[in-house]
């Protein structure tokens, strides 16, 4: 916690308002749209939820399909299982390992020859890193395909396109440059707010647009889908959804440390880079040109040839310590409860997931916890299996 939700828990308390309504959750919402950018914003149980409600709102059903990043977390794509549609995947690229767009271009050109293009195209925001929205957004516009914006991960995270400033690649050092908020452009976006994310609520999510009338129809059916009559009233299928006063109290005293969480993130990041970049067969998650990523995980990746360790022993090896480590998401097309769906590429989130590890990267942690876990992953270095960078 970063000292200020506290005060509007108290503030929750007495206004009596303990409910999944309440002023709490009117403020929450209003701050977190002057944060993002996004100016229609409805706050909720989980981030699912909210991927659940785009999803809905903008048609998807039996029938449907939709195109995901492959490698990402399953609550991007289940919701899109849940209202009866097949889900195609897409592979990641190297720069940001994030959706390709160059695959996305093929899988879409190869929809239409077949004659039935995707109903939502949904690019994740991985690790906090923004995905390379201009491609993806130009080609999706082109076929007249909304995309939603998995941004569960990404909160404080920014990217900046050529279309929309103009600036020279040198200008692109100054972090003023990268005025766009991860999300902001999509026809919707996903945030999470569950406890291992960069601000929590401790659970919670928040779905955010441009366009106020699918918020305000969404929000409808967060609440059960009441109609408005004295009595209760409904026209069509709703949700429990909503977020209670008392997390949205919780979640206004975090968006005023995001910033500050940002910047922890990134300096845990800057602390590994300097104790491990040395270390033959170590490299870290790169960051974009086009993007500053808010470090939510600090990752690396073992080439097991230069190191002498696997990912998985380093990962024991911590555990052995009582650290928490964990292999990189496991990409969706190799799960089992999406075998047979289809896949364009896949083997660089493939090679991801085979070589990735996500090390401990929480904001509470001090500069001799980050030296500990360095030290571990020293010493997991075979002797002669490879020379130390210079």
């Amino acid at each position: 916690m970063g000292g200020a939700e506290l005060g509007f828990i108290h503030e929750a308390f007495a206004s009596n308002y303990i409910a999944p309504l309440g002023p709490m959750v009117d403020a929450f919402e209003r701050e977190f749209a002057d944060y993002t950018g996004i100016p229609h914003c409805l706050a909720l149980a989980s981030g699912t939820a909210a991927m659940h409600l785009a999803l809905r709102e903008l048609g998807v059903g039996p029938g449907d399909e939709v195109l995901a990043s492959s490698l990402t977390f399953i609550g991007s794509v289940t919701p899109g299982a849940f209202l009866g549609a097949s889900v195609a995947f897409i592979d990641s690229d190297q720069e940001s390992w994030n959706m390709d767009p160059n695959l996305l271009v093929a899988e879409l050109a190869e929809c239409a020859r077949r004659g039935k293009l995707p109903k939502v195209v949904i690019p994740t925001d991985l690790y906090g890193q923004c995905c390379h929205w201009e491609p993806i957004k130009q080609v999706c516009d082109g076929y007249e395909i909304p995309v939603v914006a998995d941004s569960a991960e990404a909160m404080g995270a920014r990217y900046q396109t050529l279309s929309d400033s103009g600036i020279s690649a040198s200008q692109r050092l100054d972090l003023a440059a990268f005025s766009h908020h991860a999300g902001f452009g999509a026809k919707a976006a996903v945030f999470s707010f569950n406890g291992n994310k960069i601000i929590t609520t401790s659970g919670g999510g928040m779905l955010a647009s441009e366009d106020g009338g699918l918020i305000e129809h969404a929000r409808k059916l967060s609440q059960q889908a009441r109609e408005p009559a004295p009595h209760y009233e409904h026209a069509e299928i709703g949700y429990n959804y909503r977020m209670s006063n008392i997390l949205a109290a919780i979640g206004r005293g975090q968006l005023r440390v995001l910033d500050a969480r940002v910047a922890a993130k990134k300096h845990i990041f800057e602390q590994y880079r300097q104790l491990l970049a040395d270390l033959p067969g170590i490299t870290f998650m790169p960051e974009t040109p086009y993007g500053r990523c808010n470090r939510w995980l600090t990752v690396i990746l073992i080439d097991r040839a230069e190191f002498g360790s696997t990912p998985e022993q380093v990962r024991l090896a911590l555990e052995a310590e009582n650290i928490e480590s964990r292999p990189i998401w496991k990409p969706m097309h190799l799960q089992p409860v999406f075998r047979g769906c289809r896949v364009r590429g896949g083997s660089v989130s493939e090679g991801l997931f085979r070589d990735g590890l996500c090390l401990p990267s929480g904001t509470a942690m001090g500069e001799g916890d980050v030296e500990r876990v360095g030290k571990i992953i020293r010493g997991c270095l075979k002797r002669g299996a490879g020379k130390a960078k210079t």
